[in-house]
């Protein structure tokens, strides 16, 4: 029997207000003023749900319980659904990329 792929990677968009966390900031020197800050996770569960859960404080990362704003899909809908191998290494590449390209990102 074939295992399923069943992890998802999954984009949040922070408020800006993250900018004033220090360890955020220093995560991020080469941040560009005015590009989004996102956190970027992985779950098993779905991401709708998985934000919920965040937002609740349910195994929350504190960024996404105090500045989370919504998910971006654009940025992950492509990628999912994976196995657990895929999504663990598709989470730091896709932090990576983000931060390569100006924005502010933490990775779970």
């Amino acid at each position: 029997m074939a295992r399923r792929d069943h992890y998802h990677v999954d984009v949040i968009e922070l408020s800006k207000d993250v900018l004033y966390e220090a360890r955020f900031k220093k995560c991020n020197p080469d941040y560009v003023t005015g590009k989004r800050c996102v956190y970027v996770g992985m779950t098993r569960l779905d991401p709708d749900t998985r934000f919920d859960r965040h937002k609740a404080g349910i195994q929350a990362n504190r960024y996404v319980k105090a500045f989370g704003l919504r998910l971006l899909p654009a940025l992950y809908e492509v990628y999912n659904p994976m196995p657990y191998d895929g999504a663990r290494d598709m989470e730091v590449e896709l932090a990576i990329a983000l931060r390569e390209a100006g924005y502010g990102a933490w990775q779970a």
